[in-house]
């Protein structure tokens, strides 16, 4: 997992008064070169500014200008996966070198937000910002400072690639696509396909999946499953993907999990299966049918 995660700060509210660039080079996930830079941006500082990231005109008085860093920042970004949180980085770069009439930069722009978005569904609508998102996946750092809020918006990329088993290069298709497939919200319900060969099965998920949920459930209800959300009676299927132990309550299993094992105790007939077996199971389904 290779790539350069960036973030600015500005003396005020115009996006091209850069004071500040963070740059962090990741390689296999993990930092392995770091470059910060003060610099003037030739503009006033805003007390507000000032306020949130401490950077104060006396600091780059003698710090150089945008354009003098543009040939180092050019090199380090130009065809690089480049991870953004928010929006707000990409434009600053783009401001900055239209100011100074020089080309923009061409990094493979991804924003870590959208990656946020699509990982944890308790930040799918809000929340998603880079403070809240670090302090639910414990990761310490001294927010608005440009080179810790990069190092800090590369990791949680990392985080989300290895709950999601997703490559960095895959991110690009699934940041493109609808956060939830399923009009107005991340549930899954739906009805399975009377002409598919296991119509009649009701399937449950539980865990991180090797694709997103709404994927999974499109491809079981295309071979005949109704997918729910909640094991219940009815339910004839659970299929259990990777668990976060920090979500178990102390438990190795999910409650979606005990619920099935406590009812098959019952009496009731449930299959209990991982992803791998029904990747498998789809994979037959679907060569019966060519």
């Amino acid at each position: 997992m290779n790539f350069i995660a960036i973030d600015v700060e500005t003396a005020n509210a115009d996006y091209s008064s850069i004071c500040q660039i963070g740059i962090a080079e990741f390689k296999d996930g993990k930092v392995i070169d770091k470059w910060k830079v003060l610099i003037n941006p030739e503009d006033y500082f805003d007390p507000f500014n000032v306020s949130i990231h401490g950077i104060t005109e006396k600091d780059v008085k003698n710090a150089p200008t945008f354009k003098h860093i543009y040939d180092e920042l050019k090199e380090r970004l130009n065809d690089k996966i480049t991870i953004h949180h928010m929006p707000f980085d990409r434009i600053a770069i783009n401001r900055a070198c239209d100011c100074y009439n020089l080309e923009h930069t061409t990094p493979k722009w991804l924003d870590s937000a959208k990656i946020v978005r699509r990982t944890w569904t308790e930040f799918s609508r809000t929340g998603y910002g880079l403070s809240n998102i670090t302090k639910f996946l414990n990761l310490t750092f001294e927010h608005h400072d440009a080179l810790e809020d990069a190092i800090a918006a590369g990791l949680v990329v990392v985080k989300a690639s290895e709950i999601t088993n997703l490559t960095i290069e895959e991110w690009f298709k699934r940041v493109g696509q609808p956060i939830f497939k399923y009009k107005g919200s991340s549930a899954i319900n739906l009805d399975g396909n009377p002409e598919g060969q296991l119509f009649g099965e009701n399937l449950v998920f539980t865990g991180a999946l090797s694709i997103p949920r709404s994927e999974a459930g499109l491809i079981a209800s295309k071979i005949g499953c109704k997918v729910t959300n909640s094991v219940t009676k009815n339910t004839t299927m659970l299929v259990v993907g990777i668990q976060d132990d920090t979500k178990l309550a102390g438990y190795e299993k999910s409650s979606k999990h005990r619920k099935a094992e406590e009812l098959i105790e019952s009496g009731i007939n449930i299959r209990i299966l991982s992803e791998n077996d029904f990747v498998e199971i789809c994979n037959l389904m679907n060569n019966d049918e060519e």
